[in-house]
């Protein structure tokens, strides 16, 4: 069983990103499970905090799943044209120590999935995480692209996804990436 830890970029209520990753859970391909984690209890990055009392717990929780996970799928909004603060914060925790980036990111298989509800999707975004992917790691898997855009057409009111077209694609994503990821 090939099991992929998509974290959300947004845990709003009414999150389009959130429903995406629901969706992706509910499309995980045969022999595949999508199990998503929160970055909310996350505080913000700070050194001497760090310094002072070590990791939070909640960013080593996560860290300890990201490790046991075969692969990682961020699920990433777009804020002004490039990566959203609140994910890059959980990054940023989650990179430290920076002697455990191997352990936590370490050839750690990575897509890049998102939706915005302006016309261009996460284009921005998902080209902006490609530096900081590089430099944790990672393996980013480039075989498909997930841009929702318009995304108040995709899902209904309860976040649901309605569009049949998304649905297809990202169907398609998990099916190539789980693969990939198994192939590990």
């Amino acid at each position: 069983m090939t099991t992929i830890l998509a974290i959300p970029g947004s845990w709003r209520s009414g999150s389009y990103n959130l429903a995406l990753a629901r969706a992706a859970q509910a499309l995980a391909p045969a022999g595949c499970t999508v199990e998503l984690a929160s970055i909310a209890a996350i505080p913000i990055y700070d050194g001497d905090s760090e310094a002072a009392q070590g990791v939070p717990a909640p960013v080593a929780g996560l860290k300890d799943r990201i490790a046991a996970a075969d692969a990682l799928l961020l699920v990433t909004p777009e804020y002004n044209n490039s990566v959203p603060g609140p994910l890059k914060n959980a990054i940023d925790w989650l990179s430290r120590p920076a002697s455990d980036l191997a352990r936590v990111f370490g050839d750690k298989p990575t897509g890049l999935i998102g939706a915005s509800p302006g016309p261009g999707g996460t284009r921005l975004a998902q080209a902006a995480w490609l530096p900081v992917l590089r430099l944790l790691g990672t393996r980013p898997w480039f075989g498909k692209s997930v841009y929702v855009a318009d995304a108040g057409k995709a899902f209904d009111a309860g976040g649901v996804l309605v569009d049949e077209r998304v649905r297809q694609v990202l169907g398609a994503y998990l099916q190539g990436f789980a693969a990939f990821a198994a192939a590990r």
